[in-house]
């Protein structure tokens, strides 16, 4: 009889900063700033890996998928968080909650497995370019990148379904930004054992798969290049694989940085930690999608001549 007197959740608050209502504003103008930096660079980025003939190649068509999921990773969450920091009340449906859970998932876990591949093509481009057109040709470069979106949309169906199918029945709070599904499974009034398991052998296969797999990878390029008996050698084929290897680093640098940082023991801190966590998976989820046209235009040559020529064409047309 208890539980079918408890109301069931059909709408969700979002904490956000309502504690700090000075810093909304600035945060506001902060955010926007940076979601506006990502849609140019990576859009820009996309723009030339396709009227650019030069770049039709497996690494910059990775390269565009890559731009491409990191406006739709962001969209999926920034205009909530904006739009939360201009309302009093910020309250999202149900399933307007599901809906915004399953993108924000997808795109991550797609990214995990996409600068897998990535990496993958650069062994293959560094370790044996003799083959490098054989093993990476269309046929082969393209259901790589489809199957990067399949496995991350397929992974994102299976947990957010899992989380959908609790009850919801009492505090209807989340405390953060957005439906951050850690922040919604604390608010479901049964058991969610499963629900954790699920989502330990996603990031088993998500995380600790690609990232083994990055790694192994680039023993081996580190070793060609070693062996390579010139200087410029060296330097030019390390050239082609260093955006990406720094992109690498800042996306799993920061992963490691929120979730191993240490918690604190003193409950009069608990507050300013909790809001610095929410801050830093806010600015982690921003970062990554903003540096990386930065990183590939700054290290690459082809794209920072290509995004030259796009512009000189655009803005001095003969």
């Amino acid at each position: 009889m208890e539980a079918s007197n408890q109301s069931t959740v059909t709408e969700f608050v979002l904490l956000g900063l309502s504690a700090h209502p000075k810093l909304e504003k600035t945060f506001f103008v902060l955010i926007l700033s940076m979601y506006l930096v990502i849609l140019l660079g990576n859009g820009v980025l996309i723009l030339v890996t396709i009227l650019d003939s030069h770049l039709h190649t497996p690494m910059y068509f990775f390269l565009g998928n890559l731009s491409f999921l990191d406006i739709c990773y962001t969209t999926s969450s920034v205009p909530l968080v904006l739009d939360g920091f201009l309302t009093p009340r910020k309250i999202i449906s149900f399933s307007g909650c599901a809906v915004q859970m399953f993108l924000s998932f997808a795109m991550g876990a797609t990214e995990c497995v996409l600068l897998g591949m990535m990496a993958f093509d650069r062994y293959v481009a560094i370790c044996n370019p003799l083959r490098y057109p054989v093993v990476m040709s269309k046929a082969a470069y393209m259901p790589m990148a489809i199957s990067s979106w399949v496995a991350g949309g397929a992974n994102s169906l299976v947990q957010i379904s899992l989380a959908v199918q609790l009850p919801f029945c009492g505090d209807n709070v989340i405390n953060h930004f957005i439906c951050e599904i850690l922040a919604v499974l604390k608010l479901a009034c049964a058991d969610i054992s499963i629900n954790v398991i699920s989502m330990g052998v996603a990031n088993v296969i998500f995380l600790g798969v690609p990232v083994l797999f990055i790694f192994v990878s680039y023993v081996f390029i580190l070793t060609t290049i070693l062996r390579i008996p010139s200087a410029e050698g060296r330097k030019k084929a390390f050239s082609t694989c260093s955006a990406h290897l720094t992109v690498v680093v800042i996306f799993y640098g920061t992963i490691l940085f929120m979730y191993g940082k240490p918690k604190s023991k003193d409950p009069l801190g608990a507050d300013k930690q909790d809001l610095t966590d929410k801050l830093i998976s806010l600015f982690y989820g921003l970062l990554t999608p903003m540096l990386n046209p930065i990183i590939y235009s700054l290290r690459n040559k082809d794209v920072k001549a290509a995004v030259k020529g796009l512009v000189a064409e655009k803005c001095f047309p003969l």
